[in-house]
């Protein structure tokens, strides 16, 4: 295991029922300042995987576990303030406004928003930052949470389906921040649109059954080779 990756992980498991696990001998690492694609089938365990990063599953095991070269617990306060997770479905804090929501989060990891006001604009989300969440459509609840994620700007910003919902303008705007976060930290996002993939990873990294199979790198990030694999 490289101490000098920003995170990795060795043959974690994860389950719900323990005789089927979800993922299994699943092995990742993720270096500084750079972005990584996670792709795969439904029900390959991508959205299971963010949620036992976020620390909301606890049956799991790992062989080893580390960020930035210290044992990695994923429920460690000081590991969860340098990490941002935006779900692909998140319904809490409902009476919140996002303006109330993204004091909160600044509050939380004592830190300071920036950039709100020109990513409020970028995601044409001005008519809607005093709006309760409850009421927001879906793809204004992602707008929400992306924006909240991308003013924050940890070290780590895990996206799981960040495209879903969003309107074609707001879905450019996304990619842009995507790739321009590398000046700031680690963006992984998991998508099943092979274009979020290809136009801004620098790594596509196929989550087949549980277990990472097969990556992808460089020019070798082509949608045709991805498809291919995919429909293996």
């Amino acid at each position: 295991m490289n101490s000098q990756n920003l995170l990795s992980l060795r043959n974690l498991s994860v389950w719900y029922t323990r005789e089927k696990p979800v993922l299994h001998q699943f092995t990742l690492d993720l270096g500084a300042n750079e972005v990584v694609g996670l792709i795969g089938l439904n029900g390959a365990g991508k959205t299971t995987f963010i949620k036992t990063l976020s620390g909301l599953l606890g049956s799991f095991q790992t062989e080893d576990a580390l960020w930035k070269g210290k044992p990695l617990r994923f429920r460690d306060k000081n590991f969860q303030k340098e990490r941002y997770i935006v779900f692909a479905e998140d319904h809490s804090f409902q009476f919140f406004t996002f303006r109330e929501y993204a004091s909160y989060v600044a509050a939380s990891y004592g830190s300071k928003l920036s950039d709100v006001d020109e990513l409020i604009h970028g995601f044409h989300f001005e008519e809607y930052a005093d709006v309760l969440l409850k009421e927001l459509s879906m793809g204004n609840l992602k707008k929400a949470g992306l924006i909240t994620a991308f003013a924050l700007k940890p070290a780590l910003l895990v996206l799981d389906e960040p495209v879903n919902g969003l309107d074609f303008q707001s879905t450019e705007y996304l990619y842009r921040l995507i790739n321009g976060y590398r000046k700031y930290g680690t963006v992984l996002f998991s998508s099943h649109i092979l274009e979020s993939i290809c136009l801004t990873s620098d790594r596509v990294l196929v989550l087949e059954q549980g277990q990472l199979k097969r990556s992808f790198a460089g020019p070798e990030i082509e949608p045709e080779r991805i498809r291919a694999c995919l429909g293996e």
